[in-house]
């Protein structure tokens, strides 16, 4: 199978934050976001990149040399920013996710962390006691939320939080937490041999979440326009409001510095989509196997490239990279970005909300087939919270949100989103189903 060139869709900082002035998006962002995410476009890749960021290129030039740094570390330091207990969605993780089949992959380390908060079990309990004060008739109560938000757009997040109306009180959230460490552990940082490392992955992290946030109320007058049964400001008040934000740094490792530079996996059917026309698709996933996103919205810094040294080069291999499968199977790569763009890549719970008509696409990762080349980037997967809903708009059905059509584009190894989301599950349960099969 030969890729085709990927022209991803361009939109300029200047021009998203000024469509977002509006009361709706306009007509030119429109016609973008269609090209790059809508469902009318078979070949739509379902990535954006927004170009022209200011600060962006030096805060990536501050966070990603610190990618090799961290997986260099001794073992012993790495198993002390290690979290087991979370299933490995905090902290440092290596050789212990699944993507193609039920082969570890080894081909990367990934640290894990959020940028939002370091505590995601506290700000939610900051905010059920501020509701339970102005609810007391305190509305001018003090604590950190409130500082944060403002108490217009406090209000606002409380109206939004269904976890209020569903937990009753600060204990049942604990054992609630407890029992889902995957979703609730705090931040584990190596204070003491990487300190730079926290301010620097909070500073690009949030940065990502600003501009993810107007993408995503361009991405809302786009649905309600052509979905009457679209709930308005549904993707932005999500951004806007959730705390669950799980950002991802990177290091894929060169093919002679890990014991297992490749996935080097058999095509193997799990069994949840027919699709028998791709036996090849695996020679573009060595760096990091095919699948979706499961959140709302995942943004992405532009990789960089190291040599042995740890010095930044260009990469030697130009087929090396970002590769995308588009709705109609055409297989599209390698994704090239200018240093100062963010990608962003429609996620599956954001095709559910919007009732199929923005859709997630399979991606992987091709390895570069020089030896000692070694790869840096950063991912933030903006997602709701917990309890959120994960119901479809009126109108729409499952068969719209994913339809049998393009479950046959999917690469084997993908399941298919009817596999792990049911109608009235919340995104906690939906994100449970995604952990068990691919970890």
């Amino acid at each position: 199978m030969v890729p085709r060139n990927a022209n991803v869709v361009k939109i300029s900082y200047n021009d998203l934050v000024a469509a977002c002035s509006n009361d709706a998006s306009s007509s030119s962002v429109d016609d973008l976001i269609e090209q790059a995410f809508g469902k009318a476009n078979s070949s739509s890749l379902g990535i954006i990149a927004i170009t022209d960021i200011p600060s962006l290129p030096s805060l990536r030039t501050k966070l990603l040399p610190l990618a090799p740094k961290l997986a260099a570390l001794p073992p012993q330091q790495l198993e002390e920013i290690t979290a087991p207990e979370s299933q490995y969605q905090v902290g440092w993780s290596h050789g212990r996710e699944k993507l193609e089949g039920d082969k570890l992959d080894f081909s990367k380390g990934s640290y894990y962390a959020n940028p939002l908060t370091d505590d995601l079990v506290e700000s939610m309990l900051q905010r059920r006691r501020y509701n339970a004060a102005s609810q007391l008739g305190d509305g001018d109560n003090d604590n950190d939320e409130s500082h944060v938000h403002g108490k217009q757009q406090m209000e606002e997040l409380l109206k939004w939080d269904e976890s209020l109306n569903q937990i009753q009180n600060e204990e049942e959230l604990r054992q609630l937490a407890s029992a889902n460490p995957a979703f609730f552990a705090p931040n584990v940082w190596p204070t003491k041999s990487l300190p730079e490392l926290e301010n620097s992955l909070k500073e690009m992290g949030q940065l990502i979440h600003r501009v993810g946030v107007y993408l995503a109320k361009c991405c809302d007058s786009y649905v309600a326009a052509r979905c009457p049964g679209y709930k308005p400001n549904t993707l932005e008040s999500i951004l806007l409001h959730s705390k669950c934000c799980k950002a991802r740094l990177l290091h894929y490792f060169a093919k002679d510095d890990t014991s297992d530079s490749s996935n080097n996996n058999n095509n193997v059917d799990d069994g949840d989509n027919n699709n028998s026309g791709i036996a090849d698709d695996t020679q573009f996933s060595s760096w990091c196997g095919w699948h979706n996103d499961h959140g709302s919205l995942t943004g992405l810094v532009p990789a960089m490239y190291h040599d042995e040294n740890g010095n930044i080069v260009q990469c030697p291999d130009e087929d090396a990279g970002l590769y995308i499968k588009s709705r109609n199977g055409d297989l599209v790569g390698p994704v090239k970005l200018p240093e100062n763009a963010l990608a962003f890549q429609v996620g599956e719970t954001m095709q559910v909300h919007t009732g199929g008509w923005l859709h997630a696409t399979p991606h992987a990762v091709r390895g570069c087939k020089k030896g000692g080349i070694s790869r840096s980037t950063f991912a933030v997967f903006m997602e709701p919270e917990y309890h959120s809903s994960m119901d479809l708009p009126a109108g729409r059905s499952v068969s719209d949100t994913q339809y049998e059509e393009a479950e046959k584009s999917l690469p084997k190894t993908v399941r298919t989103l009817r596999s792990r989301w049911k109608l009235g599950m919340n995104f906690g349960e939906f994100s449970e189903a995604t952990f068990a099969a691919f970890h």
